[in-house]
């Protein structure tokens, strides 16, 4: 394994943040390698019927959680503890569709990650059905 020596003002930063378990990354790691949860740049086209299209850039939590599964003897047979990538902040955001008909409101809203967590999948704010 190569390790990449971190700038001073990198090491001030990981010194002041270590007692929140933040991570700093140096920009030298690739996100193949990446383990953990972090905020990233994400770009989608924002749809609705109605309107057309509108390509919004972003913040979104991205990465890959320690998860686990455990035998037990009686049904369901298997205790599962996933944990997923997801938000623990954000700033909700609206943006204003093109061309949308008369009886069509323009705004569209969506979340801005400004902090993330590796936590339990919740039905409350992500998709589960395959945990």
């Amino acid at each position: 394994m190569h390790l990449h020596p971190l700038s001073p003002s990198c090491l001030l930063l990981l010194l002041l943040v270590a007692g929140a378990a933040e991570v700093c990354v140096a920009l030298t790691t690739t996100l193949h390698g990446f383990r953990g949860c972090a905020v990233r740049e994400f770009s989608f086209v924002a749809q609705k019927p109605g309107c057309k299209g509108l390509h919004i850039s972003t913040e979104a939590c991205w990465g890959r959680c320690h998860t686990w599964e455990k035998p037990v003897p009686d049904p369901p047979y298997i205790h599962r503890h996933h944990r997923v990538c997801t938000y623990s902040r954000i700033r909700h955001m609206t943006a204003r569709l093109p061309g949308c008909q008369p009886n069509i409101s323009p705004l569209y809203h969506y979340p801005m990650a400004l902090h993330c967590h590796c936590a339990v999948c919740s039905t409350q704010d992500m998709e589960c059905e395959t945990f």
